[in-house]
């Protein structure tokens, strides 16, 4: 249901947009001593606000009001009881059974709030603490969803774990953790 409503807003807002930018704004330049703004103008101006609007309700509605965003992880990191290295064995244990790539993954952003903080921050210096605390909120989420994978697996280890980021779209970060899922000899 919210999926629909936003798709339905993300329609309104793309196709409000297009008419305005590409119809409405030729139409203002070539009949510019008319000062009636017609209908179909009006509609997709509405078009182009309502469909934003909508698309911020689902947003909102979807994540909880007031709930930070991000809170989804299938496995606290602090109850897992698999072994994360970034190295290719485990000092004092052999590996005796390779159970295959494992991953976590997350897209994260801040709100805007925060990201005209960082703006400021950018123009004056110093650190991005905006930026750090969302990443390193993707970066637990990412990992927690890598343990949860691997557990399900029924790993002891996850040997040469890595990390990989890059920006998605405007201040969006996408964060990949992923390793090799292994069983361990007993100690």
């Amino acid at each position: 249901m919210i999926r629909t409503l936003r798709l339905l807003g993300s329609l309104s807002f793309v196709l409000g947009l297009f008419t305005v930018v590409f119809v409405g704004v030729p139409w203002a330049i070539i009949v510019e001593d008319d000062p009636l703004v017609p209908l179909w103008l009006r509609a997709a101006v509405f078009g182009v606000l309502g469909g934003l609007l909508l698309v911020l309700l689902t947003v909102a509605l979807e994540q909880g009001i007031g709930s930070k965003p991000g809170k989804v992880p299938r496995r606290a990191s602090g109850d897992s009881r698999v072994l994360l290295l970034n190295s290719d064995s485990v000092p004092g244990r052999t590996v005796c059974e390779v159970l295959g790539l494992v991953q976590g993954h997350t897209v994260f952003a801040i709100w805007l709030g925060n990201d005209l903080s960082a703006l400021m921050r950018l123009i004056l210096g110093g650190e991005l603490t905006e930026y750090t605390e969302m990443m390193g909120r993707a970066r637990q989420l990412a990992t927690d969803r890598m343990a949860a994978t691997a557990e399900e697996k029924g790993a002891d280890a996850i040997i040469n774990v890595r990390y990989t980021t890059t920006g998605v779209v405007g201040t969006a970060s996408e964060l990949l953790v992923y390793g090799t899922a292994v069983k361990l000899t007993a100690a």
